[in-house]
């Protein structure tokens, strides 16, 4: 019977539609009421309700619903059997059934049957973002944690009558949850082989939020699962992040995935209204299959597929989206009055339109907003692993005009070129002002409030970034916004998160944009001989933050610290200081042929380190300089220097009680740990090729 039932199913429609998944405010039932009837008319047949924070859901998923309640639910599946889509009913009981309990498994049978009673067909068990470890009750049925939940699960389908659609979401429910890895995963084995056929299991792919879904990974996925998956799809999820929003189109999943998946549900954005663009793209790639042949689409490096063009299904979606904008969502406006309406009782010439008289302003007309505004918003709401086209040209043109600011105002070849890119990054900066002015004023309301916390955000954040380029070029108040002694709040971002966030030294090593601005003005230059001074008593300063209950005469002497000192000078072109607002905060220096010196200092070290790493490199930053790259830039400067004199390789030295230096050459990546004959046990070297 099941088999029969798994082929009658297979043969059945392709799954596809909108989870309600996420954590946070659930939408109201006029919105998934409204939802309904988007995905009738884009061709999507499905939604699954799994909303985190509905308490009988999840929390509380025991209690029966009240008749209020009971009400609510009748309707919306009602409506949504009106309109072709498919309601899946989810509960969520993962966080403390007890599997091996009769009385727990009847709890949950009553619920799904009452659900079943409002009309409800599909239902779906989800076992989602739990702990794994079972109770003593539950390890004394069960022989591991994948087969409690399979046990309840075949009972719950079956009591259910084997409903056509049901569906299971595992606990590790991506690759990357799978241990050791996806086909040696225990747990997804024992799924694949006791779940029945007829039951469908939820996948979101290698990781939770996947950045892209191949088909050898879904092959691979299905082969354990012995079923093909249905992809849950955070993509467009933002519950994990306030501040984020994404407005870019479904992308990055391949069109020669459909035939191997049973479905596609998105779980999208918390807010109802934004999520057109992802529904929209969403739909546009189900219907994109490859029976209908290659499409007329140019495509750049970022679009192979020859049936689905992403850039080609945002511009459809937002074109749509724009008509949306534009139409009034405020009860009684702009109706037209009946003729057979009585007339009000005043009539006076108040009721008239107002004109301005002469010498008076005109009347303030808002500019509607356009279709370029909408590509702009997308832009800067894409998705979660890349920016849109103009937001990645924004953040590279700050990052090149904050590198490169002393060309501002020096009077160089090179001040035209900032000026001109100082004034493109202006305009860009105006455009989003603009677009955020249209966007305020645009008729239907509904989707603006939806909006406005992301767009006066990445407006504000836009403003302070043009007040500051305007700085740098001499052309505004000095940094009125950003050293104010007493700044409004809007002027220090991010409140106490992004306090911390500020105190953390690695907080923007993450950033999708890979060279991201830095959050201070370093000028890097050549080392001079009236540096000496400054290097020394930095090279102090951060030795004896280092020294701990140790005495640093007591200590080894590192090659290194000759050159510190200035009893070694270091090679031509093969020093570099760097300088912040205050002052000298670290430097990096250099040797090419470091024999010499360790002989200077009586240090034994093999001929054979020196063959093959004859060159010396030291760096040393003041604690204030939290940002990494001037000290990543300044190592690439002297590492080129060395190569162009010949040099196989680079080594540097450190004390094991000084973390903070070897934490920054292991992050470097390319210096690695080498052994040293005779090297003294306080000292680690390091060394990379050439």
């Amino acid at each position: 019977m099941e088999t029969s039932r798994r082929a009658r199913g297979q043969e059945g429609r392709f799954i596809s539609g909108v989870v309600e998944g996420f954590y946070g405010r659930p939408w109201t039932m006029e919105q998934r009421t409204e939802l309904f009837k988007r995905e009738q008319r884009w061709g999507l047949n499905t939604y699954l309700y799994a909303p985190k924070d509905d308490y009988k859901h999840r929390m509380y998923w025991r209690d029966m619903y009240s008749a209020a309640e009971a009400e609510q639910l009748v309707a919306l599946i009602s409506a949504a059997k009106q309109h072709d889509v498919d309601f899946i009913y989810a509960i969520s009981p993962g966080l403390d059934i007890t599997f091996s309990s009769p009385k727990e498994v009847a709890f949950l049978k009553r619920k799904l049957d009452q659900v079943k009673g409002f009309g409800c067909r599909s239902f779906s068990l989800l076992f989602d973002d739990i702990e794994a470890e079972m109770c003593p009750a539950d390890k004394e049925a069960f022989s591991s944690f994948a087969h409690a939940q399979v046990a309840v699960t075949n009972e719950v389908y079956q009591h259910l009558g084997e409903p056509d659609t049901f569906l299971f979401c595992p606990t590790d429910y991506c690759a990357r949850f799978c241990k050791p890895n996806v086909s040696q995963s225990s747990y997804l084995h024992t799924v694949g082989e006791k779940l029945l056929p007829g039951v469908d299991i939820l996948w979101t792919g290698p990781k939770v939020v996947s950045h892209k879904i191949s088909v050898e990974s879904i092959e691979e996925v299905s082969s354990v699962l012995k079923r093909a998956p249905v992809i849950w799809d955070n993509i467009h999820a933002n519950d994990y992040d306030p501040q984020r929003l994404f407005l870019g189109p479904f992308k990055d999943r391949p069109t020669e995935l459909i035939p191997k998946l049973r479905g596609v549900l998105t779980n999208p954005n918390c807010e109802f209204y934004p999520n057109f663009v992802a529904i929209h793209t969403l739909a546009t790639w189900c219907k994109a299959t490859a029976d209908e042949g290659p499409r007329d689409v140019e495509m750049d490096d970022e679009e192979q597929d020859p049936c689905y063009s992403p850039h080609k299904a945002l511009t459809l979606a937002l074109t749509d989206w724009l008509q949306e904008f534009l139409s009034t969502d405020q009860p009684g406006a702009h109706l037209k009055k009946d003729s057979t309406d009585e007339e009000p009782m005043q009539t006076d010439k108040g009721d008239s339109s107002y004109v301005p008289g002469p010498g008076e302003n005109p009347l303030y007309t808002a500019e509607p907003l356009t279709l370029d505004d909408l590509k702009l918003l997308s832009d800067l709401f894409y998705l979660p692993y890349e920016h849109g086209s103009t937001a990645r040209a924004m953040l590279q043109q700050l990052d090149w005009l904050t590198n490169n600011s002393r060309a501002a105002t020096a009077e160089t070849d090179q001040t035209a070129e900032w000026c001109s890119r100082a004034q493109q990054f202006d305009d860009m900066c105006e455009a989003v002002v603009q677009m955020f002015n249209r966007l305020s004023n645009a008729p239907n309301r509904r989707i603006l409030y939806d909006l406005y916390n992301y767009i006066c955000d990445i407006k504000s954040g836009v403003g302070l970034a043009r007040a500051y380029v305007k700085t740098l070029g001499g052309r505004g108040r000095p940094s009125v916004q950003l050293l104010n002694e007493e700044p409004e709040p809007w002027d220090f971002r991010g409140g106490l998160s992004g306090e911390f966030q500020r105190m953390l030294p690695g907080h923007g090593n993450r950033d999708l944009f890979r060279h991201p601005p830095m959050t201070a003005v370093y000028c890097i230059r050549p080392y001079c001989p009236e540096d000496k001074v400054a290097v020394q008593m930095i090279f102090r300063e951060m030795q004896k933050a280092g020294e701990g209950k140790v005495p640093l005469m007591t200590q080894p002497p590192l090659i290194c610290d000759s050159l510190s000192t200035g009893d070694i000078s270091p090679s031509p072109q093969c020093a570099l200081v760097l300088e912040d607002e205050i002052g000298m905060c670290g430097y990096a220096l250099a040797l090419t042929d470091a024999k010499s010196a360790a002989a200077k200092i009586q240090r034994a070290t093999s001929d054979s380190v020196f063959e093959e790493f004859p060159s010396l490199i030291t760096v040393q930053m003041l604690p204030r300089v939290t940002d990494p790259s001037p000290a990543k830039r300044m190592i690439g400067q002297l590492l080129s220097s060395i190569r162009s004199t010949g040099s196989r390789g680079a080594f540097c030295e450190s004390r094991h009680s000084d973390q903070r230096k070897l934490d920054f050459y292991t992050e470097l990546g390319s210096f690695k740990p080498i052994k040293v004959a005779g090297l003294p046990q306080d000292i680690l070297a390091m060394a990379t090729s050439l």
